[in-house]
Parts: structure tokens; C-alpha cells; sequence
């Protein structure tokens, strides 16, 4: 079992300062390497098809609207799920000064998302965006050693999404389930699209 994640907003809290209002991290898992790589081969294509530059990488907050359905279109038939978690910001709701930190932040978003998969998952290996800090990846990478018990977890690897199309499709979800919680006109589109994939998708807190 393959998991994958990938975040979409920011941790920061000072909404009226251009902070966002919520935070979504997302697990997309496939069951089958096999079916994995079928879709990693066919998102590879699907850059040639719409004549991306070469290098190019899959980021919902740099595409164009036709291109975010080409996209969904295109990894639809392939077999994987997702959980997420979107962390609601708002001031009233969420209180304690562990969310001022960023790491911590997204340590604890991380471990309800896992939560929430944790029955679904078996000897899975974990790849996580290696963007950002290197130390606050490492601390990532032990803490789900530490907080996900028994056999779910059987190696974490930290890969940068510039050459790995599947933390591309994650990244593609979590933009997908973050815009479902804005205002703009296309808000339910894509969500929808892969509501057939959607395991569980937590609000928290409510």
C-alpha cells in the first residue's frame, strides 16, 4: 500500500492579515503498487497531452480551470482513495497555543488525518512532499512512527513532488477539497468530481 500526502492553505492564524481560513491535509492511498504506477504513467501523459513545459508539475493553485477537470478526468479511472482533514482557523474555534506553531500545527493535523485511515491502512508506505524544511520533515517522519502503532505503517519516504506524480495527485486533492470551502464560483466542481474517492473528510473543529 502506497499513501501519499499533501496540504493546501497555511498555518498561519492572522486571517485578516491574508492567513487562510483553513488548513487541509489529505492522504490519497492506492492499494495496488501496480495500479500506482498505471497512474502515475498516465498523469505523465496527461502533461504531454496538454503541452505542459517540460519539468512541469501539477499544483491546483497554478492551473487553469479546464485543466483541473482534464486532470480529475484522467485519474478517475484508476483505483485509490483519500481521507481529509481541514483544520476551520476561525478564531472562536480554535484555541490553544500549540497552534501557533507551525509545526506542531501540522503534526496534530496530520495525526487526525491518520486517525481517520488508520483502520484502512496495512504496511503502507508514506511519502510526504519534501519541500520545506528538512528538519520539520524529519520531525514529521518520527512523530508518525511514534503516534501510528502496529502494522500500518511500514516506511516513511520524504520526495519531492517536482518528480513524483502521485504527491502531485495529492496535492491536486487537497486543492480540490480546500476550494470547496471557499466562496469562488467553482468551489463544488472538482470535489465532486472525486467524490467516488472521498474515504472520510473531517471538519475540525466543528
Amino acid at each position: 500500500m502506497l499513501v501519499f500526502i499533501d496540504e493546501s492553505g497555511d498555518t498561519g492564524l492572522k486571517i485578516a492579515e491574508g492567513s487562510s481560513r483553513y488548513f487541509v491535509i489529505v492522504l490519497v492511498s492506492f492499494e495496488e503498487n501496480d495500479e500506482a504506477i498505471a497512474c502515475d504513467q498516465r498523469i505523465e501523459l496527461l502533461k504531454r497531452e496538454l503541452k505542459l513545459p517540460q519539468g512541469s508539475e501539477f499544483k491546483f493553485n497554478k492551473l487553469r480551470k479546464d485543466q483541473r477537470i482534464k486532470f480529475f478526468e484522467a485519474v478517475l479511472p484508476y483505483s485509490f482513495f483519500y481521507f481529509g482533514i481541514v483544520i476551520n482557523k476561525d478564531p472562536d474555534k480554535l484555541r490553544g497555543d500549540g497552534f501557533k506553531v507551525k509545526e506542531s500545527f501540522y503534526k496534530y493535523a496530520c495525526s487526525l488525518a491518520f486517525e481517520n485511515a488508520k483502520p484502512y491502512l496495512s504496511e503502507a508506505t508514506i511519502v510526504i512532499d519534501g519541500s520545506g524544511s528538512r528538519e520539520f520533515k524529519r520531525q514529521l517522519r518520527t512523530y508518525l512512527r511514534k503516534k501510528v502503532s502496529g502494522d500500518i505503517i511500514k516506511k516513511v519516504k520524504i520526495q519531492s513532488s517536482h518528480s513524483n506524480n502521485l504527491i502531485q495527485l495529492a496535492d491536486m486533492v487537497a486543492g480540490a477539497v480546500h476550494r470547496n470551502f471557499t466562496h469562488k464560483g467553482d468551489k463544488d466542481i472538482y470535489r465532486k468530481m472525486i467524490g467516488a474517492k472521498e474515504m472520510y473528510t473531517q471538519v475540525w473543529p466543528k
